[in-house]
Order: C-alpha cells, then sequence, then structure tokens
C-alpha cells in the first residue's frame, strides 16, 4: 500500500483549520500534519475541552483527510534555547511566554510539549515532530573561543530537561521525531549521533528527516537516512537550492530574506531544489519506512497555491513503493 502523502499545516496556520482542510483535500493530498499553532491544534485546549479532539476528526473526516502526526516546533525551540529574547516572543503563545524571564520560559515550554504528547495521544497519534532547541548554537563560528566544557554542558542541559518530557512520551505510548536542523542541538550527522548518545538512546526520542538542511550544509540526505534507518519516524519533504560559486553568495547568506537572490542557499518547492529526491525515496523503501510523506511547502518565492498541489504530484511520481520481489525472480527456473 502507498504511503499517504500529508500537508504540513505550519506555514498555513494564518488560514482556518477548515480552509486548509478543504484545499488539502482538493488537491488529493491523503491527510495532514497539523501545525499547534493558529487555530490548527491548540494543545491546551484539546486537553481542557472534552469536544475538541471529536471536533477535529470531525473536521478531517469531512474532508476525507486522516492525521498521522502534530507538530510543536515553536514552543519545543524554547525549551533549551540561549538566549531567550523577542524572536521567541514572537512566535510562543502568550501563556508560554509569560513575563519573559528566560527560566520560567524554558519551563513553560517544557510543560508545554509534555501535555502536546498527552494531547495527541488523545487524538490518536503516536508522533510529535518538532525542535528542541540549543543552549550551545550561538558557539557554532567558534569565536570566542569555545572550551570543550561549554559543549558537554550543552549536551548535558539537553538531556536534563528533554529527559523528562521524553517521560511523558513513553507513558502516553507516543515518540517524538526531532527535526535535525541548523539552530537545534542535533543540526548534521556528528551532532545527531551525540545528541542520541546523551538520552541513552531512548526509543523515545527519534528524528524527522528533512533533506531541505542537509544539503546547504553539503552532507548527504540518502546516507543519513541510511544511517539513522532505525531512528526515522518522519519525513518531511522540504527542498533546497544552492547558489554559491560567484564570490559574493556564502553559506551564511549574509542576513538577507528568504527569496533574495544574493542569498547563498534558499528554500524552494519540493522538486525546485538540490535534494536528490529519487535515492531518497530509494533509500527509505530501503529501510522500510511505511509511514506519511509529509510536504513541507516553503518558497518565498512561489504562490503557495501554485507550489503545494504541484509539489504533491511530484512527490506522488517520486514516492513509489519497494517491490515485493526482485526483478531477477523470473529467471528462476522454479518460478
Amino acid at each position: 500500500m502507498a504511503r499517504p502523502i500529508t500537508l504540513f499545516t505550519g506555514q498555513w496556520a494564518d488560514l482556518p483549520f477548515d480552509e486548509v482542510c478543504r484545499l488539502a483535500s482538493e488537491w488529493g493530498y491523503d491527510g495532514l500534519e497539523i501545525a499547534c499553532w493558529g487555530d490548527h491544534f491548540e494543545v491546551d485546549r484539546a486537553l481542557a475541552e472534552p469536544d475538541y479532539v471529536d471536533r477535529k476528526r470531525e473536521q478531517l473526516a469531512k474532508y476525507n483527510l486522516k492525521v498521522f502526526a502534530i507538530s510543536n516546533h515553536l514552543v519545543g525551540q524554547a525549551v533549551c534555547d540561549h538566549p531567550i529574547d523577542e524572536r521567541h516572543q514572537d512566535i510562543l503563545p502568550a501563556a508560554i511566554w509569560g513575563d519573559g524571564e528566560p527560566e520560567g520560559v524554558r519551563t513553560r515550554a517544557a510543560d508545554r510539549m509534555k501535555d502536546t504528547a498527552r494531547a495527541a495521544a488523545k487524538l490518536g497519534v503516536n508522533t510529535v515532530v518538532g525542535f528542541t532547541g540549543s543552549s550551545i548554537w550561538h558557539t557554532v563560528a567558534m569565536f570566542p573561543p569555545v572550551p570543550p566544557a561549554m559543549i558537554e554542558r550543552g549536551y548535558q542541559d539537553f538531556a536534563d530537561r528533554w529527559n523528562p518530557i521524553l517521560d511523558v512520551f513513553d507513558e502516553v505510548g507516543v515518540r517524538f521525531a526531532h527535526e535535525v536542523h541548523p539552530s537545534e542541538i542535533a543540526y548534521d550527522y556528528w551532532t545527531t549521533r551525540r545528541t542520541l548518545e546523551a538520552i541513552g538512546d531512548r526509543p523515545a526520542f527519534g528524528l524527522n528527516w528533512d533533506p531541505s538542511h542537509f544539503v546547504w550544509q553539503e552532507l548527504d540526505p540518502v546516507n543519513f537516512i541510511l544511517e539513522f534507518k532505525d531512528r526515522i519516524y518522519h519525513v518531511d519533504c522540504k527542498d533546497a537550492k544552492v547558489r554559491t560559486g560567484d564570490g559574493r553568495r556564502g553559506r551564511l547568506s549574509s542576513h538577507l530574506p528568504w527569496a533574495d537572490l544574493r542569498r547563498g542557499w534558499d528554500f524552494v518547492s519540493t522538486g525546485h531544489g538540490d535534494v536528490p529526491w529519487e535515492d531518497c525515496f530509494r533509500a527509505l523503501n530501503a529501510i522500510g519506512y511505511d509511514g506519511p510523506i509529509s510536504i513541507e511547502w516553503e518558497d518565498a518565492g512561489m504562490d503557495r497555491l501554485v507550489g503545494a498541489p504541484e509539489a504533491l504530484q511530484f512527490v506522488r511520481r517520486l514516492a513509489f513503493d519497494a517491490p515485493t520481489a526482485a526483478f531477477d525472480a523470473a529467471f528462476s527456473s522454479a518460478s
């Protein structure tokens, strides 16, 4: 059976949830990866209002859609981040931001992530996708010089803050799929290894594979799938285009906005960038991944009402099922 192709609603949270359901259904999506912001899925209401989850299910059923994952990237980011500043105030619910005192923000964010696991279980979903934040991302440029002990403290801080969250995930039978992403505790191959080691490789913590963050770092998204085959809990399809090479455009992109062609790279609609999609889908087949393929549509240079249905058709063409037998099996005299 073909894997379901879903639309991540995070970039559509300015629209009412019902409108996003209608669009996704008309375009032919099988379901949604629902963001926990806007009116799409409100964790506090899901736990406080007896009929909230039932109403969400009814909306999905109205449009013949299913939900396979919910995502709470924005709140998860604040669990470990340093510094906590106006950027976080802009993305966090008011109840999580509170008075803005950093440790209070982190504590409330951790509690909300625990509640996200409980709300996911109530919805009947076993995967929460998101970010972790990082207390050491700001040291990535390595100047002023960063002592090794500071990096060690960063991974210990992550373990101290996320293990209690993961305890709740275990209690309710839900998994966390961390999106490997610059600005997080795990942003490339080696930091992913170190992150898993920091929490004792506990099964509650896995990965959301999103190749757009690999290609501009010159990482191989295919080998990443093969290396972490037992930890790929969810897949987001997003693309990136690298435009370095003219001596002006660098990978750090010079604080330029998305879609500015002076940038060294940019997110683009799936199929318009440098991700080797066919090899990626073959690798997902090789590891036996049978979960949803979620299109996270981001392209500041394209109308999303054009890009989202086009991306669906692109992915549906390439996300073919693995064969049930080798092609040369028919040559056997026992066939």
